[in-house]
């Protein structure tokens, strides 16, 4: 029995209904059947667990995203399903949870590597190459500064203490951001596509 993964997939459930701290181990043990000693001895501590649910979340959704990209006719609409999964994925996840990581364990979520940009995007450059061999995006953009611009547009967006959700919900949000961020790097095509999308959407 792989006690990790089963571990990873029930404290992340649990973090993102409840929030971290309202999580005890005692709790996650008694969630899963098994003792509290059999816990720590997969994981050291809270924020050993929570560095681990971060990265299997983080796996999870370059996987999604992935199977978004490559099965999409084109990158704009690849955006939009992308930010329909992101819009989801937030709602459903408990305000506490997001309120925990700010303030409890901001050093795990800081801390370098592959976690420094979770949840947020993590392909723009991807996206950014490919839009550009489409013909959707133009040539002249620079691709590691647009990247850049990118990553912290999305961040802003989901910063709670500047956008309230109770006052901006985080899908209008993020098409003001992100979509018209895009407009301003798109080529005509790119822009016909952006708002034949905007109005399915709609």
């Amino acid at each position: 029995m792989d006690y990790r993964q089963i571990i990873t997939e029930k404290a992340a459930m649990m973090f993102r209904t409840y929030g971290i701290r309202a999580v005890t181990m005692d709790m996650l043990a008694g969630q899963l059947g098994i003792s509290k000693r059999t816990i720590y001895e997969v994981f050291s501590d809270k924020d050993e667990l929570l560095k681990g649910v971060l990265t299997w979340m983080a796996e999870k959704q370059r996987e999604v995203m992935k199977k978004i990209f490559s099965e999409s006719d084109n990158v704009i609409e690849a955006i939009f399903k992308m930010l329909d999964l992101i819009t989801n994925h937030f709602q459903k996840m408990s305000p506490a949870f997001i309120l925990d990581i700010k303030k409890m364990h901001r050093n795990v979520v800081e801390n370098p590597g592959e976690l420094k940009d979770f949840p947020y995007l993590q392909n723009n450059a991807e996206i950014l190459i490919r839009g550009i061999r489409e013909g959707l995006f133009r040539d002249d953009i620079n691709i590691d500064i647009t990247n850049k611009c990118l990553l912290e547009v999305a961040r802003m967006s989901n910063d709670k203490d500047v956008f309230p959700p109770d006052d901006y919900p985080n899908k209008d949000i993020i098409r003001n951001f992100y979509i018209n961020y895009l407009r301003g790097i798109s080529t005509p095509k790119g822009l016909d596509l952006i708002n034949k999308y905007e109005k399915n959407d709609g």
